[in-house]
């Protein structure tokens, strides 16, 4: 019976020990403001306004990356200089799992893609591979409309 009690007290003594080296919350990380891969060097060129964003309106094919699952491309639209739209124009499809897992991050990335202005976003969890050759194929075209 001693044991039993001294075994109990020890596990209970080692549980409460661990959970207390758990962080309960998160840390908080420093907001870094995303940098726009549209700035320019250059204090003014031809066909841009003085912040060096292109100032005209089109759509720039993103070369296609090939990744571990597939091949994924996206064509940016900018309007004035914005970005204003992404489409994806090929993405892993080779089964239902891929397809799976394209539906729910490609809209994430285009939303957050959108939001930022810029490709320098984040990688969606469960999608790592997809959301790396979503974000190289939207830097450039990204790159393209600046040249």
């Amino acid at each position: 019976m001693r044991r039993a009690v001294l075994a109990t007290t020890g596990i209970s003594a080692l549980i409460v020990t661990l959970l207390a080296l758990k962080p309960h919350q998160p840390p908080a990380l420093a907001a870094v403001p995303p940098r726009s891969p549209l700035a320019s060097s250059s204090p003014h060129t031809p066909g841009s306004t003085p912040s060096g964003k292109p100032s005209g309106t089109g759509t720039y094919t993103g070369d296609p990356i090939d990744t571990q699952y597939g091949t994924v491309q996206v064509a940016a639209t900018l309007t004035h200089g914005r970005l204003t739209a992404v489409r994806v124009l090929r993405a892993p499809d080779q089964n239902g799992r891929d397809q799976q897992i394209a539906s729910y991050a490609l809209p994430r990335l285009t939303q957050e893609a959108i939001g930022a202005q810029s490709a320098h976003i984040d990688a969606i969890s469960g999608a790592s591979y997809t959301s790396q050759g979503y974000i190289q194929s939207l830097q450039s075209a990204l790159d393209q409309a600046h040249a």
